[in-house]
């Protein structure tokens, strides 16, 4: 009985590893799915940090977000635009990277931040108050640099 019960959790494992393997083959490169544009990050003593970042304004981009993503240079990121400020919720399903996630507010000022998040995690992860604006960066990235409740995002140029 044993057997059979670890014999049915691999079959299906190995299922759902095979189709995120092939949704992950289909998937056009970050490049070509998303806009791309420069971000600096304004810190209260630590100065500013650009961060080159894919854009995620539709509703199919802000989805995939960062899912099957395997690695990300340091300064790196998604932002993800929304139409209105709202409570935000982000999840890291097929997403492999440690991230850490900023919430931000219609002025760029940085409303909270989930540190660290865990990859491939169903978990969902909320803004505290409404936000316009989603950061993914490199988990560690807002520790490393600073960056807290006092920086602010200006978006500075899109292509």
């Amino acid at each position: 009985m044993k057997r059979r019960r670890i014999a049915a959790w691999l079959s299906a494992f190995l299922l759902l590893t095979h189709a995120a393997l092939a949704q992950e083959a289909d998937l056009p490169s970050l490049d070509e799915f998303f806009d791309s544009g420069t971000l600096i990050i304004e810190t209260g003593d630590l100065g500013c940090f650009k961060f080159d970042i894919h854009i995620a304004t539709t509703y199919e981009q802000q989805r995939r977000g960062l899912m099957f993503v395997r690695e990300m240079d340091d300064f790196a990121g998604m932002l993800f635009i929304y139409t209105r400020s709202d409570v935000h919720s982000m999840w890291m399903k097929n997403t492999y990277i440690p991230l850490d996630i900023l919430f931000v507010k219609a002025d760029g000022q940085v409303s909270s931040i989930a540190a660290n998040t865990e990859p491939l995690s169903l978990t969902s992860v909320s803004s505290r108050e409404r936000v316009r604006y989603v950061l993914e960066l490199n988990a560690g990235m807002s520790a490393r640099l600073g960056i807290d409740q006092d920086s602010r995002l200006i978006l500075t140029q899109t292509n």
